[in-house]
This record gives C-alpha cells, sequence and structure tokens, in this order.
C-alpha cells in the first residue's frame, strides 16, 4: 500500500490543483470494520436486508475470490493492492434506511449533488449546463436521476411517473426486495461470480448501484442517469448495474463520477450488466472523472438478442489507473453492438481502455471508434478484442482507433486480438498515432491564439466528431474538462 499511495500523491500534486470536484463533504460516516472476510460479507448483506438467497450468492462469490490471484498482465503494471486495508461499506451516519422521499434527504447531500450539478430534485435537466443551452434545449426534456453516495443510494427521482409508464427504475438495494424475481433471473447472467478476479470481489461486496427494467414495447419516457460519488476516504466502492430491456424496448441511460482528492489510494470496481432482448435498444454513457488517486478496476459487458442493439458511449477522464472494456456478446441474429469510446491520460495515469465483441449469431455487425489522448507523461492504451467463428456467416465489424500524442514524454499502446474465421465473414481495422507539432500550435498563435487555446483547439478537433455522440448534458462537460 505504501508503495501505490508515493504514486498517488505523485499524481496528485501534478494534475490534481485543476480538479474542481475533488472536495469533501463532512459528514459524519458509519463505516463497516476494516478489511475483507466472511463476516464483513455478512455485515454488508444485513445492512441493506437482503434475503437469505442474496447473502448466498455473496458468499458463494466470497469463497471464489479467495482462491482467484490478482491480474498481473506481462504489459501492464497493475499496483498490489492491500485488499485488507480498506473499508467495504460507509453511509452517512444519519440515514439508516434510504430515505422515502427527497424531502428527508440530508440537506449536506443535498447540497453536494447541488454543486456537483446534479441536484436532487424532479427537474427537467441536469444542471451545470442550463444557462448555456437554454435556448437549445427543449423546456420538455427530463432526466430520472438516482444518486449513490459511497456505498448507499441517498435517493432517486421521477420513480413514480416511471412507474406509470411500467418502467422499473431504482437502487439494486431496492429491486433485490422488491423484484426478487428478476434480480434472481439476471443477476450475473451476463457478468458470471466468477468471471474474473476483480468482478468476483464486487459479487461478494457490492452494496448498491441502479437497477432498470424496461417491460416489452415501451420507450423510456425520459433519460435516466445514475451519479457515483464517493466521499469517505480509504473506503472503496463497489456498485452493480442491472438493465434489462424487454422485446422491442428502448432506453438511455447515463453515468457520471467523481470523487474527492486523498492521498491515500481508493479503489473502484463495478461491475455493469445489459440485457437486451429481441429488437430492444440500449444506450449507455459514461463519463468517468474520478480523482487521480483512484484505481478503477470494471467489468461492464451486455448481451443482445435477435436484432438488438447495445451502444456504450463512454469517456475516461481522471483516476490513476483505469482498466475498462466494454463488451457486447451478439448472441442473436442481426443483432448490432457499438462501443465509441474516448481517454484522456494526463501526468501519472494509465488510461487501458478498448472494448470486446464476440459474434455468436449469424448477420451480426459491430463498431468499435476509440479515440486516446495522451498528455505529459501519461499513457493511453487501446485493448481489444473481436471474435467471430467459422461456423457463422455475414458478420461484420469495423474498429478504429485513434491516438494523439501532445509531447514527447507521453506514451500510446494499441493490443487489438482479432479472431475471424470462415469464409463469410469481415473485418477491418485502422489505427493512427499523430503528434501535435510545434508548427502547429505556432500557426495558431500567430492568428491571436495563445498557446492554451491553440492545443485546446487541436484536441477538440481530434474528438468533436465523437463528443458529439454524447447527450447534451456530458457533452458540453466533457467539452469543458478536455479545455482543462
Amino acid at each position: 500500500r505504501e508503495a501505490i499511495d508515493k504514486e498517488t500523491v505523485s499524481a496528485v500534486k501534478s494534475v490534481g490543483e485543476t480538479y474542481k470536484y475533488g472536495f469533501s463533504t463532512d459528514i459524519e460516516t458509519e463505516y463497516a470494520p476494516l478489511g475483507l472476510n466472511e463476516d464483513i460479507v455478512r455485515l454488508i448483506s444485513k445492512k441493506n436486508n437482503e434475503p437469505k438467497w442474496m447473502l448466498d450468492w455473496r458468499l458463494k462469490a466470497y469463497n471464489r475470490w479467495k482462491k482467484l490471484k490478482q491480474p498481473d498482465w506481462a504489459l501492464l503494471k497493475i499496483p498490489e493492492i492491500d485488499f485488507q486495508d480498506q473499508y467495504y461499506y460507509a453511509r452517512p451516519a444519519n440515514m439508516k434506511e434510504k430515505p422515502k422521499s427527497l424531502e428527508e434527504v440530508d440537506p449536506k447531500l443535498l447540497e453536494t449533488y447541488s454543486k456537483l450539478g446534479i441536484p436532487l430534485t424532479e427537474q427537467k435537466k441536469l444542471a451545470g449546463v442550463i444557462e448555456e443551452n437554454a435556448e437549445s434545449e427543449s423546456t420538455d426534456r427530463k432526466v430520472a436521476v438516482d444518486a449513490v453516495f459511497d456505498s448507499v443510494s441517498v435517493g432517486t427521482t421521477f420513480k413514480e411517473e416511471l412507474k406509470s409508464a411500467g418502467v422499473i427504475f431504482c437502487s439494486i438495494s431496492e429491486a433485490i426486495k422488491e423484484y426478487p424475481d428478476l434480480v434472481k433471473k439476471y443477476l450475473g447472467s451476463v457478468v458470471p461470480i466468477s468471471d474474473n478476479f476483480f468482478a468476483c470481489l464486487n459479487a461478494a461486496v457490492f452494496s448498491d448501484g441502479s437497477f432498470v427494467y424496461i417491460p416489452e414495447g415501451v420507450r423510456c419516457p425520459m433519460e435516466l442517469s445514475t451519479y457515483f460519488r464517493i466521499n469517505a476516504e480509504n473506503t472503496g466502492q463497489f456498485e452493480r448495474t442491472l438493465i434489462i430491456a424487454d422485446e422491442g424496448a428502448e432506453v438511455t441511460y447515463m453515468e457520471g463520477c467523481t470523487a474527492p482528492k486523498f492521498e491515500t489510494s481508493t479503489l473502484h470496481s463495478a461491475v455493469v450488466e445489459l440485457v437486451a432482448l429481441k429488437g430492444a435498444k440500449i444506450q449507455y454513457v459514461t463519463v468517468q472523472n474520478w480523482s487521480n488517486n483512484v484505481f478503477n478496476l470494471v467489468t461492464k459487458r451486455a448481451i443482445a438478442e435477435e436484432e438488438a442493439e447495445v451502444r456504450w458511449i463512454d469517456c475516461n477522464i481522471g483516476s490513476r489507473l483505469t482498466m475498462k472494456y466494454p463488451g457486447v456478446i451478439l448472441r442473436g441474429r442481426k443483432a448490432r453492438g457499438e462501443v465509441l469510446s474516448i481517454a484522456l491520460a494526463n501526468n501519472g495515469q494509465h488510461q487501458d481502455t478498448g472494448a470486446k465483441m464476440i459474434h455468436a449469431a449469424e448477420e451480426t455487425s459491430s463498431n468499435i471508434i476509440a479515440k486516446s489522448i495522451s498528455i505529459g507523461k501519461g499513457r493511453s492504451s487501446y485493448r481489444g478484442l473481436v471474435r467471430m467463428p467459422k461456423h457463422l456467416k455475414n458478420c461484420r465489424n469495423n474498429t478504429e482507433c485513434d491516438a494523439l500524442l501532445i509531447n514527447s514524454d507521453s506514451q500510446t499502446d494499441t493490443y487489438p486480438a482479432i479472431s475471424v474465421q470462415g469464409d463469410g465473414n469481415s473485418v477491418q481495422h485502422e489505427a493512427t498515432v499523430s503528434k501535435v507539432s510545434a508548427e502547429q500550435i505556432f500557426y495558431m498563435q500567430q492568428r491571436g491564439l495563445t498557446e492554451p487555446e491553440a492545443m485546446s483547439l487541436c484536441v477538440n478537433g481530434f474528438v468533436n466528431d465523437l463528443i458529439r455522440e454524447f447527450p447534451m448534458e456530458y457533452s458540453v462537460e466533457l467539452k469543458r474538462l478536455i479545455d482543462w
């Protein structure tokens, strides 16, 4: 742990000063005892008032996790994490159960999310961009928000309005108690308990996250959003998100996340499972903006049945190390998967991101477009997997990886793994690496731009086509983050 923290302190000092979300909320916090053992797993389950079947599921995962070893890839340096030197559960001390209404939420928590630009009120838009886009945005647009603070969900907006349309949107802890049949059927169906080391850890200790169910033929009447906030020092966050779109259903889900700046390391290890049944469409948008002491090691995967479509739109800014590879298992005929991703690695950061496309049915198609930016001594890596077995026909994949280096010390890597068999399938892969030259900056400076403005123009031009794919609230905030 000491070795991790020395690296973290260096990263925080070098780029942390510009991180505007690095504040912490002064609130009394209730912790589980330090470390991880079977008693901690039982305690988390008890805190959430879970049924026995859920506890048994957790214990099965924990016993499996004890037999696994932390991955140690030759080309990716994952720090040795002391899993007995952190807290696995933390919640505001005065919140013994989830508030029944927003009026019951602690004012300090409301103030925190307001400061983050996510007020927990049933308003028509997310905050932070209303002023800049008041004319371009429709006043009828609504966004339902679920706010997760450390280990607990503190509030969910528009639940009743969504329920009238048949849509279930709540915390995963609520869903386990209120919709056990749905949770039993789909939890772990996309990412099994023993899928990998960190997914297994999540299955044992996850505390909260989001649950979404869109019934057959329903287009969700508003966008859904969850905002994950780590506040307590030396506490890991292990949210679990499960989204099911029934046949012909459609939904857009947005995820944001931040954390305070601490000189100790923080582990974030989430699992996201998406299930798109026949003809369903799911769009999942993430803007990750962790502080530079966070190790972000997550598993995100979807299953797409016949003629279903899953689209991941992913942005990774911040964290000390990110390992994230959203994937789609194209299990039904004519299913489609897409991953659009942006990664920005600054000093002391490594963004190891990519995508996985597993073609498991005929006439399936997938598209991967990844753009990365490396600044200072930052390192960005694309790690992708495309697989098509020989018994399938008429499967297609397109992969494009573009990297931009800002200076001579920055680094980028590409590790594509493509396995295509049979005569009737096609794959194309394209990769480019470019560097912002002194001549480009000088040219723009001669036309009145400052050096930072010129650099920002180069970077925004590089990613602008992908930024347009993000919803308005996130695209505006993303441009702000890149400008920093």
